[in-house]
């Protein structure tokens, strides 16, 4: 339901742009990443109905957040990248408040795609 696009590799300072595809309606979308060893971490949260965008520390004034409701796509823009963010980046969605959604916290995202790599080298 959810079908990331976009990752690869590129060198530190480089950019690269996510997409997710979804085929369902819901209230809250987001990016999140796990590197090897660590955690899955929320980096970017956005509200679907009034684009609020929420940012973790560690990307915010480099990433960028979007949807496209009318072909329900979500985005990451990703400049000035960095080793530190090599990791797997997942997309998920959720039917959640806008509370909720700034949260960025996994476990209330009921839906997940399956994740695309990207290396800074």
């Amino acid at each position: 339901q959810l079908v990331e696009s976009g990752g690869g590799s590129v060198q530190a300072g480089g950019s690269l742009t996510l997409s997710c595809a979804s085929s369902k309606a819901t209230s809250c979308m987001g990016w999140f990443r796990q590197a090897p060893g660590k955690v899955r971490e929320g980096i970017a949260t956005i509200t679907i109905l009034g684009g609020t965008t929420y940012y973790s520390d560690s990307v915010k004034g480099r990433f960028t957040i979007s949807h496209d409701n009318a072909n329900r796509t979500l985005y990451l823009q990703m400049n000035s990248l960095n080793p530190e963010d090599t990791a797997m980046y997942y997309c998920a969605a959720s039917y959640i408040s806008e509370r909720v959604c700034a949260e960025k916290a996994e476990d209330r995202f009921g839906y997940w795609g399956r994740g695309t790599q990207v290396t800074v080298s």
